[in-house]
């Protein structure tokens, strides 16, 4: 399966911001989705936690390889691919494995900022990448593309409460909840709205920052990134109308809907792009688990060797 059949297939909103992308930045973002996809899946899907922890070994074992060089097969391709094509930083990818480890030990949330590092690990990286991917340029903007992401993280976990939990998993911090139910036991949409609704809040919160984001992309890209959030923040905008509830159908944006906001979005699209270089941000962005925003000048030639 080709990278722009894995982004098809797995994600219809993706796949249509990814259609407004130039052809090289499309190509990127498609390799870039298809290898957390295939890291995602292999954690996700495993059928015990030693195919787990096995699988996440391969993960590590592909990184460690496309940084240092080696001959790589597999997903491990899209993320040399990457490396090579516009100099992803090794700590993005193994920031990300970091954040599958979580779900493989399956880490419990208790505080506000246990959730937020989790996201920024899984999503918010996703963010930081795409910036290699996009040709950004300006340290600035990596912030905003990680929030962007967390921002989504926030919006699926309030979509999928009912579905995580059936998996064993609760992402809602313990802290916003009245009552922690036990694994495999039952709980009314009545116990957890409140907390969905302080999610999705929290959401927006990132969102608007990474919105604030979009002048450091070229036109093309700022109107993917934008149709992207919009489609995401919709998804929670159904939730809510739900009146928060987290079981019954899941929540979805209807093609009729994704086609307005692509209209909004270029409405929205400003006609002056930013100023570009040719070289990729110099400084790497990490979330710890305090909370506290961190960036640390990098060489390129560290990103590359590790």
């Amino acid at each position: 399966m080709t990278n722009r059949e894995v982004i098809r297939r797995h994600s219809k909103s993706f796949a249509l911001a990814s259609r407004l992308l130039p052809p090289t930045e499309r190509k990127r973002a498609e390799a870039l989705y298809a290898w957390c996809r295939a890291a995602d899946d292999a954690v996700d899907h495993a059928p015990s936690p030693a195919a787990a922890e096995a699988a996440l070994a391969d993960l590590h074992a592909g990184v460690e390889a496309v940084y240092a060089g080696r001959p790589v097969t597999g997903p491990a391709t899209a993320l040399r691919f990457l490396a090579d094509e516009c100099a992803v930083p090794r700590d993005y990818p193994l920031e990300m494995l970091a954040g599958f480890e979580m779900d493989a030990a399956g880490t419990t949330y208790r505080t506000t900022d246990d959730l937020l590092l989790y996201c920024h690990r899984v999503a918010g990286v996703v963010g930081l990448m795409m910036c290699h991917a996009f040709g950004v340029t300006a340290d600035a903007a990596l912030p905003h593309a990680a929030d962007l992401g967390t921002a989504m993280q926030l919006t699926n976990i309030a979509r999928d409460v009912a579905e995580d939990w059936a998996r064993g998993r609760l992402y809602l911090p313990e802290e916003w909840l009245a009552r922690v139910p036990q694994p495999g036991e039952k709980f009314t949409d009545a116990e957890f709205a409140p907390a969905v609704r302080r999610l999705l809040a929290l959401a927006d919160d990132y969102y608007r920052s990474g919105r604030a984001g979009l002048q450091y992309l070229s036109p093309r890209c700022r109107l993917a990134v934008r149709v992207a959030g919009l489609v995401y923040a919709e998804i929670g905008a159904e939730v809510a109308r739900r009146g928060f509830r987290v079981t019954g159908p899941r929540a979805f944006v209807p093609t009729w809907r994704k086609l307005t906001l692509v209209a909004r979005a270029a409405a929205e699209l400003r006609p002056t792009p930013p100023g570009r270089g040719t070289r990729p941000p110099a400084a790497t962005w990490h979330r710890p688990a305090t909370g506290a925003a961190t960036a640390s000048a990098v060489s390129s030639a560290s990103r590359r060797t590790g």
